[in-house]
């Protein structure tokens, strides 16, 4: 079994549209916002590196919707390591909604995010940081 580094939303009406389900994008807007508290919680020296030279750039990233969300479902993002291969981390990220203890998949999703450095006003590859990498290995 998979560990995940989790993510824990409650939706909120400005989550929401005019017909009361789940904007899409959120969806999307969330799987960003699970791997920022996964920087923060297991790679804070990688933090202080996007304020330098580092960027994490997003190279590609899609969602699947399964069933809707409304305000106030509290929804689990669960982020796991698909790959991590020179540059690049490939994550994925299932969307859980939790209701009086049980759990409905929602959602799945992928993301890829590519590493890279300025350089001379460019942006080229740059290595996986190791602290980085060590805490993607966890959630493989």
């Amino acid at each position: 079994m998979t560990r995940t580094y989790d993510y824990r939303h409650v939706v909120t009406f400005q989550d929401t549209n005019v017909v009361g389900n789940v904007y899409f994008v959120n969806l999307v807007a969330w799987q960003g916002a699970c791997r920022e508290h996964f920087l923060r919680d297991r790679a804070p020296g990688v933090l202080q590196r996007l304020r330098d030279e580092l960027s994490l750039v997003t190279v590609s990233c899609q969602c699947e919707f399964l069933a809707e969300l409304f305000a106030f479902d509290e929804v689990l993002v669960k982020m796991s390591l698909v790959e991590a291969l020179h540059n690049r981390l490939d994550l994925r990220f299932d969307y859980v909604r939790v209701s009086a203890g049980a759990e409905e998949l929602v959602a799945t999703g992928r993301h890829r995010v590519a590493c890279m450095r300025h350089d001379a006003g460019q942006l080229v590859a740059a290595a996986i940081p190791d602290e980085l990498r060590a805490a993607a290995l966890e959630y493989r």
